[in-house]
């Protein structure tokens, strides 16, 4: 069967409609295009997301159904709170962006991330822009996880957790979601279902669900200084 996909042209920053995604590979829109922060704030703003590997055009996507947390109902596991209360994990916000998105970049091969040279300069921009935001977990000076993603209004954007050391970037989402709720975040995107985003209390919801969810949202402001450089947690 020969599937039409739509080239993204270089000239605008225009996406197709992403009902119009394809259902196998689940989601995928478009090709093409570029990382520019205008189009990744475009993208965004439409519940798209670029995902590829090394030796790909760059590839665009819209899944559904699409995975996501809703702060207000996240629950740290008994066994993650006692952990943290022996270890003390220094939880910080925007301070080691450039070093967050490195590291995600880092922990994984080659052949397995999404997380190319091209990815790694865009979202480096895009932090710079104001648009992409990091929470750290730190063992003293150690950066040893957390997770990066892009700000759209009351929803955040989830695009990527690593652990160095055990439960660092469940320590980072714990307390990305009570600093979320308490500034008048709504909505944690986690674009695709996994056996650990599960674990954590992720669920599915259709695409139309979060598209509509977004389009009511992405205007919408969070409290001022919700991602100011800051400490979530210190001992």
């Amino acid at each position: 069967m020969t599937l039409y996909l739509p080239e993204l042209s270089l000239s605008n920053t225009q996406f197709p409609d992403p009902s119009l995604a394809l259902a196998e590979p689940n989601g995928l829109l478009a090709f093409g295009g570029d990382l520019s922060v205008d189009r990744l704030r475009s993208a965004y703003r439409q519940g798209i997301f670029p995902w590829y590997s090394y030796g790909e055009p760059i590839l665009w996507w819209s899944p559904s159904p699409r995975a996501v947390f809703i702060p207000e109902t996240f629950k740290p596991a008994k066994s993650l709170v006692k952990f943290q209360r022996k270890h003390a994990y220094r939880v910080t916000l925007n301070h080691a962006t450039e070093a967050l998105i490195q590291l995600c970049a880092d922990t994984r091969p080659d052949e397995e991330t999404w997380i190319t040279e091209q990815m790694l300069s865009a979202y480096k921009s895009f932090a710079k822009a104001g648009s992409c935001h990091s929470v750290e977990v730190w063992d003293g000076e150690q950066l040893i996880g957390g997770l990066y993603g892009v700000s759209v209004g009351q929803v955040f954007c989830g695009e990527s957790m690593v652990s160095v050391k055990p439960n660092a970037s469940k320590i980072a989402l714990w307390y990305f979601c009570q600093h979320f709720i308490s500034h008048g975040g709504k909505l944690i995107d986690c674009q695709i279902m996994n056996p650990h985003l599960a674990s954590l209390g992720a669920i599915e919801i259709p695409r139309t669900t979060f598209q509509d969810y977004l389009l009511d949202s992405r205007d919408a402001s969070v409290i001022s200084g919700c991602y100011d450089n800051q400490q979530l947690f210190a001992s």
